[in-house]
């Protein structure tokens, strides 16, 4: 009996595949709070800006999308293949959408003790620090063994179900986990889309996006912080 126990056990915690629906939220009011804005016009603005978005994951790949699209193929996307240690960005600039490559960003966690119940898994909290000074706020479950995670966070040691920045006013956090379902037919590099497949190619864009940037060395860097970024 006790080892019928286990193996119902095993079976019930370790999820191989699935979907995850995330809601996004922004405080948009609070992100304009740098900005030289009237206090009467910022009270005029929706405070919170809401998605949502999924993410399809089987034991090597994910892909991150939005969810309310006719043809699941919005405009943004993250395709991240693990077992090969890269990733594919569908993003759009100025209305023209690239396909960018690159291989999986690695972020320094410090995980915490602290536990959270997300979508009713109890989830562990890590910190971290992008791009120097912002800092971000997690929570993985290793009930879920691939190390993934909504806007190609990932690194920790299972999936990520809750994400905060603060300095973005962003949070991320898992609604729904549907788990056991197979999805492979759906887990595909995003195709549509203009491919840069040279340094000189994605210089060029680089210089369009920064042709009116008074400070081109330090937009630059900026620019390609946004196509390459955590962040859709």
């Amino acid at each position: 009996m006790l080892l019928t126990f286990k193996g119902v056990r095993a079976q019930q915690v370790f999820v191989p595949n699935g979907k995850i629906t995330f809601e996004k939220k922004i405080n948009i009011q609070r992100s304009m709070s740098e900005l030289d804005v009237p206090d009467e016009a910022k009270t005029k603005i929706e405070k919170y800006n809401i998605s949502e978005w999924e993410l399809l994951f089987n034991e090597n790949s994910t892909l991150y999308r939005n969810r309310k699209t006719e043809d699941h193929q919005s405009k943004n996307q993250i395709f991240t293949d693990f077992k090969h240690n890269n990733r594919v960005i569908r993003r759009t600039i100025f209305d023209e959408t690239y396909l960018l490559s690159d291989s999986i960003v690695r972020t320094e966690w410090k995980i915490t003790h602290d536990i959270r119940t997300i979508a009713g898994y109890d989830c562990r909290k890590a910190i971290a620090r992008i791009n120097d000074t912002v800092y971000v706020v997690a929570f993985y479950t290793d009930e879920i063994l691939l190390r993934g995670g909504p806007e190609g966070f990932t690194g920790l040691p299972g999936m990520i179900l809750g994400l905060a920045i603060p300095r973005y006013y962003t949070t991320w956090f898992a609604t729904k986990v549907e788990g056991f379902v197979n999805l492979n037919t759906e887990i595909l590099v995003p195709t549509k889309g203009k491919k840069l497949q040279t340094e000189k190619e994605k210089e060029k864009l680089i210089e369009v996006v920064t042709r009116f940037f008074p400070d081109k060395t330090e937009k630059a860097a900026e620019a390609k912080r946004y196509f390459y970024g955590l962040t859709l």
